[in-house]
């Protein structure tokens, strides 16, 4: 899914309206994109999902197209010729639109094998253990995404918002309208592309129809089907196919069980967990639906109050996940020195009174961040609030010894040793110079 415009900020809007749990929201890069937190799903089990697979219709096809083709010469491009491709569709029934797809999935999965000009039986044995089986059907599932790029549905907007619209239908399963669907790849591609009025009016007509097309396609391929209340979803060997994608590519995806060992973990248990990366975001929904929001708050807020940046910055994800309900502790954190500029920022984001910030709070907030880093693993980490890099950090990075974090030397040390760019590393030394003066001279103090 990689090649796709995956466009997470309508994504995660059309999620909103549906009433799912979103995932976060992007900072989309033309090389990565960010690691979101899907909700949790029920799986089959493996050997009923093993048994689905020969049922679909394109894998069928797949099969009955390898007994017809036998032995037969091919094409330069490896595909059959003209009159052989109009002769299987004709007699086995296919759409000749289908015909390269499935032949495309019989040579990669092994089912044909092309040598010298010939297309004959591969490889593949016929015979697949349930793990074999649930191999092939990922094989599979890859052949269709792939096609994405040339196009596979019919629709050039279809196809490059194909991985958002499977991950929109993951998120939601319930199923989707095919016409919310359709706003929300309206939507992205206004974003991601940019066209003018004349341009989306024509889209936007031509898209319900063009998109009908592709939910055909996708259920022939077995990845999606209509809910008894007329809406997409996907199918259990979608549901399957698609988190495996996912997890491909990066994003937090988990079952319900893989989250559900950690509902019942104390505060103290989670915020470990989520520093040591042995649990990701993905947990903190299940554990906060078995507290109430006031008690989950004041009982991370204690944590953070005494802990280490790592433990802040878990706890800062996991207080991300509530709303105004749990202000009375949250306000209360105000009254203490390490957590009293989070509660700001926490409160302010809800549009709920507090006092400002200042630009010292906020240079000391993005050293508390960076000295998370030095306790965070995995996902963790990547939930941080980092500052960029260039010369706006070069200029943080003087401004951090008068901030007077506790962490401050270790940021500085940590920044003048490891960073890329041999102009914050240079202004990182010099920080820390200026960070060690200021601790000789200062008398001790309580911290700020």
């Amino acid at each position: 899914m990689a090649n796709n415009v995956f466009d997470l900020a309508e994504l995660r809007k059309l999620i909103d309206e549906q009433a799912a749990v979103p995932p976060r929201p992007p900072e989309e890069t033309s090389v990565e994109h960010e690691a979101l937190t899907f909700p949790p799903v029920l799986l089959a089990s493996d050997a009923e999902l093993a048994r689905a697979v020969p049922a679909v219709p394109l894998v069928a096809d797949a099969i009955r197209l390898t007994a017809w083709t036998g032995s037969r010469e091919v094409g330069a491009d490896g595909m059959l010729g003209e009159s052989d491709a109009r002769a299987a569709a004709e007699e086995l029934g296919l759409q000749e639109s289908r015909l390269r797809l499935i032949w495309i999935v019989a040579v990669n999965t092994g089912l044909l094998r092309i040598l010298g000009g010939r297309a004959s039986r591969g490889p593949l044995s016929m015979q697949l253990t349930v793990e074999a089986t649930l191999e092939f059907w990922d094989g599979v599932v890859m052949d269709v995404l792939d096609r994405a790029d040339e196009g596979l549905t019919g629709s050039s907007v279809v196809d490059d918002h194909l991985a958002e619209m499977l991950a929109t239908i993951y998120s939601v399963r319930s199923g989707v309208a095919v016409g919310n669907l359709a706003r929300g790849i309206l939507q992205s591609h206004e974003v991601a592309c940019a066209p003018g009025p004349v341009e989306m009016r024509r889209l936007a007509a031509a898209l319900p129809a063009e998109l009908l097309e592709a939910v055909s396609l996708l259920t022939y391929c077995g990845l999606v089907e209509q809910t008894e209340a007329g809406r997409t979803a996907l199918t259990p060997l979608g549901v399957w196919a698609v988190r495996r994608d996912l997890l491909r590519e990066g994003h937090d995806a988990p079952t319900a069980a893989e989250v559900q060992v950690f509902a019942d973990l104390s505060a103290a248990e989670l915020v470990e967990a989520l520093v040591k990366g042995t649990a990701t975001q993905s947990a903190v929904a299940g554990w906060l639906e078995r507290r109430p929001p006031e008690a989950a708050a004041r009982e991370l807020i204690e944590i953070a109050a005494s802990g280490t940046a790592g433990q802040r910055g878990a706890v800062g994800a996991i207080l991300e996940e509530l709303g105004p309900e749990a202000e009375q502790p949250v306000r209360q954190a105000l009254d203490h020195p390490l957590t009293r500029r989070y509660a700001a920022s926490w409160l302010h984001i809800r549009d709920l009174e507090a006092p400002p910030l200042s630009p010292e709070d906020h240079t000391w907030i993005a050293v508390d961040n960076l000295a998370a880093l030095m306790h965070l693993s995995g996902p963790a980490a990547g939930r941080l609030d980092m500052p960029e890099p260039g010369e706006d950090l070069i200029k943080l990075v003087g401004e951090m010894p008068a901030v007077g974090h506790p962490d401050t030397l270790a940021v500085l040390d940590m920044l003048a040793g490891s960073h890329d760019d041999r102009a914050v590393a240079k202004a990182a030394r010099k920080a820390a110079m200026k960070a060690r003066s200021l601790r000789h001279d200062r008398p001790p103090a309580h911290r700020r």
